[in-house]
């Protein structure tokens, strides 16, 4: 039995040492990946292929498929896409809520939609739950962004 046993256990190591180095050097790097991605990116991307999912195949890593985290946890009153949340707002505004600063984002805005967590709302409900006001960002020389315009005297 122990005879059995160890030309087993060496012919499994045997296999194992002769298929290790042809996969191991057919495994390319994220650097390589990339840089085929950018070589050939719009017959890939043409493809319906994101860069992500490139790289992910070109490495032989699996892609994590599923919902995103934001979009899993959204609350009540709380919308994926912004058609949701104007179908249900009907007479208020919809707003872009950052859901780890609790600011709120107008439509004007440049975060609107693009923080990392965030879902769409209408105004007021945003801020019954506890939602505020994005703070105006300052230009270079410590002035709002976004000045409003006083009407010429005369």
């Amino acid at each position: 039995m122990r005879t059995k046993f160890s030309m087993v256990a060496s012919a499994a190591v045997l296999t194992l040492l002769a298929w290790s180095p042809p996969v191991l050097a057919q495994q390319k790097t994220f650097k390589q990946c990339r840089a085929e991605w950018s070589v050939n990116r719009v017959e890939i991307a043409a493809s319906g292929k994101t860069q992500r999912a490139f790289v992910a195949e070109c490495r032989g890593v699996p892609l994590a498929v599923g919902p995103s985290p934001a979009v899993a946890e959204l609350a009540k009153g709380q919308y994926a896409s912004e058609a949701e949340a104007r179908a249900d707002c009907r007479g208020d505004s919809v707003v872009w809520v950052n859901l780890r600063s609790k600011a709120y984002h107008e439509s004007a805005s440049k975060s609107y939609g693009a923080t990392k967590t965030g879902a769409y709302m209408c105004e007021r409900e945003s801020i019954a739950t506890g939602f505020h006001a994005a703070k105006a960002r300052k230009d270079s020389a410590g002035k709002p962004s976004r000045e409003v315009s006083k009407p010429a005297s005369s």
